[in-house]
């Protein structure tokens, strides 16, 4: 019932209400049903009262969680495509920083966001594919209480090592680990990140024993890279390039199937000898569960406008990152993917989740 309707049939001046010939009693519960059905309607979630229409979408600010701090990679792709879209849209996209707790904080606040298209995310593979498999409970699913809008890019990393370590190449680190079986050590973001996990394929593929040395995000192990006290990283290409042209680090390997553009000339270590081998994450659109199809529509119509501009390939290469751009349907099913293929290696690596 919309509540013009009840409106009309509390006040017509042809109810026995306005007559006078309705009882006491009879006209406080024609009130009183009255403003219930109105409450109903207005708190309907999904009712043509309270959902915009693509057509007119958005009528107001758009928030965009981004569960890390700001100056990543995910703030950093937020901000940019955030930007394009208030051009495009005509309304302001706000970008909210939310860190904390593996990013599993600013990820629960979307899961349980209104499904009506704004309050959006950019996540990354931590948080939908291998935070699930390394908790045992978490406040989200991250198959079931979020729509996928676009996968905006990919993000390879890149082996490095101390210029110390006696190794130019992939093949010679894995002479040199094999020897030294467990004792050269390396960095990761914490357990069970997107680098750690990283670690730990490279090493079932090559068959090598690695002492693994969790620190509390890049910030804090790469300092220690530097020095030497921790001998290599799977790192960020973006962040890692700077120390690669100062000669504070070594490179010897691309975690992508093709090298970068940033540095051409570092082999992948897919072609250095572990053929098929291929880590990293992503950056990627993401929307509470049932937001309307047309709205995600929209949305990643836009997206994909937005990435196609010269100033926005610009900063993505500039940052080391592959454009991807894959639509609601293939982000899906690259999460589902990634999810398979992490957990076989967590199986394996014996982690067993929190």
């Amino acid at each position: 019932m919309k509540p013009s309707h009840v409106v009309r049939g509390v006040s017509s001046s042809k109810s026995p209400a306005a007559s006078g010939t309705a009882k006491p009693a009879e006209n406080g519960g024609t009130l009183r049903f009255g403003m219930i059905c109105i409450a109903v309607a207005s708190l309907a979630p999904n009712g043509a009262l309270a959902q915009d229409t693509a057509a007119d979408f958005p009528r107001r600010p758009v928030r965009i969680i981004v569960p890390a701090a700001p100056g990543g990679g995910a703030d950093i792709i937020a901000r940019l495509i955030g930007q394009q879209l208030g051009k495009s849209l005509g309304q302001t996209f706000l970008v909210d920083n939310r860190p904390g707790a593996a990013n599993i904080v600013g990820t629960e606040i979307v899961a349980k966001a209104p499904p009506d298209g704004y309050t959006l995310i950019v996540n990354t593979a931590g948080p939908m594919s291998i935070n699930p498999l390394i908790y045992a409970k978490l406040p989200y699913d991250a198959m079931k209480d979020f729509a996928p809008i676009s996968n905006v890019a990919d993000t390879a990393f890149v082996l490095v090592v101390n210029p110390t370590v006696p190794a130019k190449s992939i093949a010679e680190l894995i002479a040199l680990a094999k020897a030294k079986p467990g004792q050269l050590a390396y960095a990761s973001w914490g357990r069970g990140s997107a680098n750690h996990l990283g670690t730990e394929l490279f090493m079932m593929m090559a068959q090598v024993k690695l002492l693994h040395v969790p620190y509390k995000g890049s910030g804090a192990a790469m300092p220690d890279v530097l020095a030497g006290n921790v001998q290599m990283i799977f790192d960020t290409i973006a962040s890692s390039v700077p120390q690669i042209r100062a000669g504070r680090l070594r490179p010897l390997g691309v975690s992508a199937l093709k090298r970068s553009g940033a540095i051409p000339e570092v082999p992948t270590i897919s072609e250095s000898g572990l053929d098929g081998y291929e880590a990293g994450s992503w950056f990627g659109f993401l929307a509470p569960a049932r937001t309307p199809r047309e709205i995600v529509a929209k949305l990643h119509g836009e997206i994909i406008k937005a990435m196609k501009l010269p100033e926005v390939q610009e900063r993505l290469a500039g940052l080391g990152l592959e454009p991807v751009g894959n639509t609601p349907a293939q982000f899906g099913e690259q999460i589902r993917s990634d999810l398979a293929k992490w957990g076989k290696v967590v199986q394996a690596a014996g982690i067993q989740p929190e």
